[in-house]
């Protein structure tokens, strides 16, 4: 049977409810906290930022034309909430990509409450012959147990022979993301702590020190195995997270991973009009005895 909201067994034994809410589009929304909810657990995931391509048409160019960063995760565990009252979610954006002298842009911050209880802040937008940050984040002193870890940057291209760099993989549970990395069939590097690996290099010949890989994303289920990264200019998604693609001149291909991957770099237009942009955040909650983040029944119960 029910009792104000709450199942009751046996000798008037309370069952505390178990559940979860994921939101993987970037918005803002409204989180109503259910009947006998009065502590959840939160992590959030910030966008990756866009990577950044020169518009102009030649076949010979290897500029540095970086990739994003990748977006930082925060998580927080044991928030007081009151069932029946409502909680802002927000959920950042994927950095959009650029052109050189006009840049892309950085991904948006995800927050659960305000950034001051938990955020995630979006991983900066790609620039020419620089490195890219990954985004952080903060988490409130306030509650139980929390962490706040780095995506990852791009090494920096020094010099326009190395062509472009891929983006950062998303910041992982205990580590941050791998960085994305530059010149023919360089990997990016693998993540850190459950994070995405850094997007590399193309290997294909045609493309080669022209187009990079966007950066993995991350998975909100809890801390998993890290991304790594591929000879191919690809990179693994962490702790469940999406692969970014094999990067090529089609456009969509040098898009960071959901959630949170940085998007590639690439030279010039010749090779198409786009480089990568960043993979959307997230913001997911959970609530339900014996549960906390990293990985204490973090999955779908």
């Amino acid at each position: 049977m029910t009792m104000f909201g709450y199942n009751v067994h046996g000798f008037g034994a309370l069952v505390l409810p178990v559940g979860q809410s994921a939101y993987t589009s970037a918005n803002t929304y409204t989180w109503t906290a259910p009947i006998g909810v009065f502590s959840v657990c939160v992590v959030c995931v910030g966008g990756g930022g866009g990577g950044i391509w020169y518009n102009n048409s030649n076949s010979t160019f290897t500029y540095a034309m970086s990739g994003g960063g990748g977006g930082g995760l925060s998580y927080l565990n044991d928030i007081t909430v009151t069932p029946g009252s409502d909680y802002t979610v927000i959920v950042g954006a994927g950095g959009a990509h650029g052109v050189y002298g006009d840049a892309g842009d950085i991904g948006g911050t995800s927050s659960f409450i305000n950034v001051s209880t938990c955020s995630a802040t979006g991983g900066t937008a790609g620039w020419y012959n620089t490195s890219s940050s990954g985004g952080g984040g903060q988490t409130s002193a306030s509650y139980g147990s929390r962490a706040t870890n780095y995506g990852g940057g791009n090494t920096k291209t020094a010099s326009f022979g190395w062509g472009p760099a891929g983006g950062g993989g998303a910041a992982g549970y205990s580590g941050s993301g791998g960085l994305g990395r530059d010149d023919a069939a360089a990997s990016g590097n693998d993540g850190g702590g459950g994070g995405g690996a850094g997007g590399g290099a193309s290997n294909n010949a045609t493309y080669v020190d022209h187009i990079s890989g966007g950066g993995g994303g991350v998975g909100i289920l809890g801390e998993g195995a890290s991304g790594t990264g591929n000879a191919d200019g690809s990179a693994g998604g962490g702790s469940g997270g999406a692969d970014s693609a094999i990067p090529t001149n089609v456009d969509g291909t040098q898009v960071g991973g959901a959630y949170g991957g940085g998007g590639g770099g690439k030279s010039s237009s010749y090779w198409g009009s786009h480089a990568g942009d960043g993979g959307v955040g997230a913001v997911r909650i959970i609530w339900g005895a014996n549960r906390a983040f990293p990985s204490t029944n973090t999955g779908d119960l």
